[in-house]
């Protein structure tokens, strides 16, 4: 059974929807003691797995069930917050009615930041500590994505992930939740909103915390796209992104007090793990270079943006730069070594846990928050460009040429040989107009 279920997740493309983008097949193959069905909402804003909870309520528990299947698990728990009334309750109706009482749970989750990571998650839930630069796996947990657990159900039935669940807000006339063809332009998705309400205007895809600041409209969606957001290119969500590492250096030397309080708060610090963001920030203000071993502790950062959007009271970037040290590390082939055998939570966890009201006030985006409703209509796209590189990995290698017709579902990237990595296909009808690091398809 196992290897059916893992040759089915392989080759309908299926990977961690909730934006690392992790090749699913590959965590199906060990065995587990629990599945963790991630449906906490982490970023602000975003409404698609709530979405999805309610609606497609017998896809995301027949995922979870595969899972567990595959996994040899004797229990699953679907996670999410408990604000999220309407999905609580069709959960519930349907673990009830199917007769899941004795295999699944429903875990409700205080309404805080960032609930949904799955190092916060898997300690919430199971009271277990994941090690540094480990994986569920290594606490005999498998943790998936809602989304992820709604295209393992459909590719038990041969259906490939063709679409993405997404949430289109802010600055846009008419906010709503989608599904949209994989390599949508995110401009498109855009104009299914209304358009912008503003003229100029910046496009953040993923949440306020984590997400990109796009560089172009015509950039496309992808499998691990949660979200656009549409912000004035002066909101403080946009601004804090826009800086170079030169930029953020400087201003960290000139004003950062060492306070600590970025590392008091961090989620990562609080669950027993060796990183301390002020010491990152302190090494790189008075450091020439970007050498010396503190600064591989922003390996073992999650980048939840806690430290910047939240914490530091001079509104300085530990998240931004640590990104930019990650990956520098990443490209010289530097790993982290694990700093501790035993891990213990702070006394403090719990009263240092973000409300999400007071982070989204912090952000200056509550009056984006407006659980807006699905866009069922049928959406028509000409032309989408589809990345090779969705996922973590090697890109796929393309098996189609310019010129060659495609339908929606048909395979145009291969996973290379030996190699970690997922299958992409295309999002719609028609023709191959080009191939390079995106495969562009038009109707």
């Amino acid at each position: 059974m196992r290897e059916d279920i893992v040759d089915k997740v392989r080759a309908a493309g299926v990977v961690g929807a909730g934006g690392a983008g992790f090749p699913t097949h590959v965590k199906l193959q060990f065995e587990v003691k629990r599945v963790l069905g991630n449906g906490a909402s982490c970023e602000p804003l975003l409404a698609s797995d709530p979405y999805l909870m309610t609606n497609q309520t017998d896809h995301v528990l027949d995922g979870l069930l595969t899972v567990m299947d595959c996994t040899g698990s004797e229990k699953g728990t679907i996670c999410l917050k408990s604000k999220h009334a309407d999905a609580t309750a069709a959960l519930k109706r349907k673990v009830t009615e199917n007769g899941y009482a004795g295999r699944i749970n429903v875990f409700e989750l205080e309404d805080f930041y960032p609930a949904g990571d799955e190092f916060v998650l898997v300690n919430e839930v199971l009271g277990k500590i994941v090690p540094e630069g480990g994986i569920p796996l290594n606490v005999l947990a498998v943790v998936s994505n809602v989304e992820s657990l709604l295209n393992i159900s459909r590719a038990m039935a041969g259906i490939p992930v063709t679409d993405r669940y997404l949430t289109v807000c802010g600055e846009v006339n008419h906010p709503l939740v989608c599904r949209v063809p994989i390599g949508t332009p995110a401009e498109a998705v855009i104009e299914l909103a209304g358009g912008p309400k503003i003229s100029d205007h910046a496009i953040v895809m993923g949440g306020p915390m984590m997400g990109k600041i796009l560089g172009s409209g015509s950039q496309p969606v992808t499998k691990t796209t949660s979200g656009i957001i549409v912000l004035s290119p002066n909101h403080n969500v946009v601004r804090d992104k826009s800086r170079s590492l030169t930029q953020m250096r400087f201003i960290a030397k000139s004003a950062c007090t060492q306070c600590s309080r970025c590392t008091d708060l961090c989620p990562r610090y609080l669950i027993g793990h060796a990183l301390e963001p002020h010491r990152i920030m302190r090494h790189l203000a008075y450091t020439p270079g970007m050498t010396g071993a503190v600064l591989e502790d922003a390996l073992i950062c999650s980048e939840c943006g806690i430290c910047e959007k939240f914490a530091c009271p001079m509104m300085l970037s530990p998240r931004e730069i640590n990104a930019a040290i990650k990956q520098k590390l990443l490209k010289e082939g530097i790993k982290r070594e694990a700093r501790r055998e035993t891990y213990q939570v702070s006394p403090f966890n719990e009263t240092r846990k973000i409300p999400l009201r007071r982070l989204m006030e912090r952000l200056e985006v509550t009056r984006y928050d407006t659980h807006p409703p699905f866009y069922g209509e049928a959406i028509e796209v000409k032309r989408v460009s589809i990345p090779l590189q969705q996922h973590l990995g090697k890109p796929a290698v393309a098996v189609v040429r310019p010129g060659d017709r495609v339908k929606k579902g048909d395979l145009i990237g291969e996973i290379p040989e030996g190699a970690l990595g997922a299958r992409v296909h295309a999002s719609i009808d028609g023709t191959v107009a080009s191939v390079e690091d995106s495969v562009v398809i038009e109707s």
